[in-house]
């Protein structure tokens, strides 16, 4: 039984055109990336003031002071740093991003400056919500650079309230850093020592 094979012939032409055609395949997709690039500079907030290790707490949930998640808008719930141009326009800091949604940062560091300065029982958020008896809330305003003074600012409305009580407090507190470049290495820093300022500022509020 006789097989017969049939053959391709391609001419120099063609052939070039497809090598021609996969190199520049090879060149596109060394240039574009379906994922989005992490930023070279990752922030956090960290606490300067933090309970010594070995430092226990015991009690009663119902007792506890309950530290809730601050409301913010859409400029603060992401992970980019923004940069205020003017009253209305607003920009993101080059090279630079959050580690985690900037409102959850600032409720741990409010909740660790807390512990460390008043003492006593403090939690997050959470389950323990319903059964807290003093809250810690509000609305962190801004916690970004401001191009125009080239500052750095932080700024909170705190509201304080208790289970089954009618009274709310209400209080605004600020903290402003004026002289930062605006670059990741200088503007993290900046808003670190703004961030705990402020935290410093509640804690001696919900103290009194």
């Amino acid at each position: 039984m006789m097989t017969h094979v049939r053959t391709l012939s391609i001419s120099p032409r063609a052939f070039r055109g497809w090598a021609m055609a996969g190199l520049a395949g090879l060149a596109l997709a060394g240039c574009v990336s379906l994922a989005p690039e992490a930023p070279d500079s990752l922030l956090r907030l960290t606490p300067e003031h933090v309970a010594p290790a070995g430092t226990t707490t015991s009690g009663k949930l119902t007792d506890a002071l309950v530290v809730l998640d601050p409301e913010a808008d859409r400029s603060l719930d992401a992970l980019r740093v923004p940069v205020r141009v003017d009253a209305s326009s607003l920009a993101y800091l080059k090279d630079a991003g959050w580690v985690e949604k900037p409102t959850r940062l600032f409720r741990g560091l409010l909740a660790e400056t807390i512990r460390a300065e008043n003492g006593g029982m403090v939690l997050e958020g959470g389950d323990f919500e319903v059964t807290g008896k003093t809250f810690v809330g509000g609305r962190l305003l801004e916690m970004g650079y401001e191009a125009s003074t080239q500052s750095v600012v932080v700024r909170f409305d705190a509201v304080l309230s208790h289970r089954g009580g009618d009274e709310i407090k209400r209080k605004r507190f600020e903290a402003v850093i004026p002289g930062v470049a605006p670059k990741a290495q200088t503007v993290g820093p900046a808003l670190n020592r703004a961030a705990n300022d402020v935290a410093g500022q509640v804690a001696a509020w919900v103290r009194d």
